[in-house]
């Protein structure tokens, strides 16, 4: 069992870049693409994520002097707020990890077989988005079946939501064929600013606002043009933080290529993944009927290239430093975290149709859930890596402890637990 697991290990350890090719190619031949045409779609949509995934990093390390100057502010807290890359590779070590992987993937091709769902989720380097509801479930029972059973459940949950959110996806980022499968965003963020949208509709003069990056672009010509509204973040960014006037100007630069870079990418993934959906589409009418298609479950990295996507980015970083000190008894400092925060663009701009004031407040309200949530479940967070082997001293919390709704679900119901018992 040891041995099946470090395989796995190893091979979602590629890398996105790496086992998407292969992902790719593999699911284009078995739904009839050529071999060659299957080859090439693979390795499009590797080169464009791993140029993704330059893209985005570029964006962080252009932002982590801002970062690096709340540091200073977050001296004084008792636990440490990790990373979703160390958290990932923790649930990996938990004894269900090897077994239900392969259950979901099976489950899945069952289930778009059925035609109980449309979506087939080849995003394998993110179930640690179920994983990790897995095995804090783990943690907390000491039962390695119930561990499973939540991270299965977390696997199929994430197929219905990300039907619910196709088509407004593809519409909205012009990402046909494709849905997203990241539990932690369509289930969680995407419902409640729904919902706040709707409140927000109720609301004389607020319900009017509409500060649409597509149309300020239309209207200020080059001044809204996604470069040089980059260079504006950018230099809010460093000004608002007291950067040196180059550190300014690298800054600008940094934020300006991402919000050029990150859309051509995507469009080099999806070169590469419209032959597949289609491909997949035509095998679903064959097999399953006409009515049948299929949307592939991809990462939330290819939302990101929206402008308001990277200008709620570069707002909400100073913003979600302000929120730390309204949490009540908080403990950390959420240093990681601001390095994460625009993972949650993408599904609260898309629920605000791309309206930058309606996107901030729903950024504002869910990074404040995302700090109390992850601030009050320290406890448990911190349980769940005592049985991993990734193994920190003190206390630790992380980004899914306040963002993942089977962490939530599974804490909540362990404190009812604990309080009935």
């Amino acid at each position: 069992m040891e041995v099946v697991l470090k395989f796995f290990q190893g091979f979602i350890n590629m890398g996105a870049s790496t086992l998407l090719p292969f992902v790719i190619a593999i699911l284009g031949i078995f739904f009839g693409m050529k071999i060659g045409r299957a080859i090439k779609a693979g390795l499009l949509v590797g080169i464009g994520f791993q140029g993704l995934v330059l893209a985005v990093n570029l964006l962080i390390t252009s932002v982590t002097p801002a970062m690096q100057y709340y540091k200073a502010l977050g001296s004084g807290y008792d636990t440490l707020e990790i990373g979703f890359a160390a958290l990932g590779a923790a649930s990996w070590t938990t004894p269900f990890a090897v077994l239900v992987i392969p259950a979901i993937i099976i489950a899945n091709l069952i289930l778009v077989r059925l035609k109980v769902t449309k979506v087939l989720n080849v995003d394998i380097w993110n179930f640690m988005h179920f994983l990790v509801p897995g095995a804090l479930a783990y943690a907390l029972t000491k039962n390695a079946v119930i561990g499973f059973i939540v991270a299965f459940a977390c696997g199929m949950a994430v197929l219905f939501f990300g039907q619910w959110i196709a088509k407004p996806w593809q519409e909205f980022f012009g990402l046909e064929g494709t849905t997203c499968t990241c539990l932690c965003f369509v289930a969680w963020a995407y419902p409640i600013c729904y919902l706040l949208n709707k409140i927000i509709d109720k609301i004389p003069g607020l319900n009017k606002i509409d500060v649409d990056m597509t149309k300020i672009g239309e209207k200020l010509g080059i001044l809204g043009d996604p470069a040089v509204i980059g260079i504006f973040a950018g230099v809010f960014l460093g000004v608002l933080t007291k950067q040196s006037p180059t550190e300014i100007i690298t800054m600008a630069m940094g934020v300006a290529a991402a919000m050029v870079l990150i859309p051509r990418m995507v469009s080099i993934m999806m070169e590469g993944l419209s032959p597949l959906g289609q491909a997949a589409n035509e095998y679903a009418h064959r097999k399953v009927g006409e009515d049948a298609d299929i949307y592939i479950g991809m990462d939330i990295a290819l939302g990101l290239g929206d402008p308001a996507c990277i200008t709620c980015t570069a707002i909400m970083i100073p913003v979600t430093v302000l929120l730390v000190f309204l949490v009540p008894g908080m403990r950390f400092f959420p240093l990681s975290l601001l390095a994460e925060v625009c993972y949650m663009t993408p599904m609260v701009v898309l629920s605000s149709k791309g309206n930058l004031v309606r996107s901030l407040i729903g950024m504002t309200l869910m990074m404040y859930l995302t700090l109390f949530f992850a601030n009050m479940f320290i406890p448990e967070a911190t349980q769940m890596m005592s049985v991993t082997n990734v193994h920190f001293a003190g206390t630790v919390t992380a980004s899914h402890f306040g963002w993942n709704p089977g962490n939530l679900i599974v804490s909540f119901i362990h404190r009812i637990m604990m309080m009935i018992g």
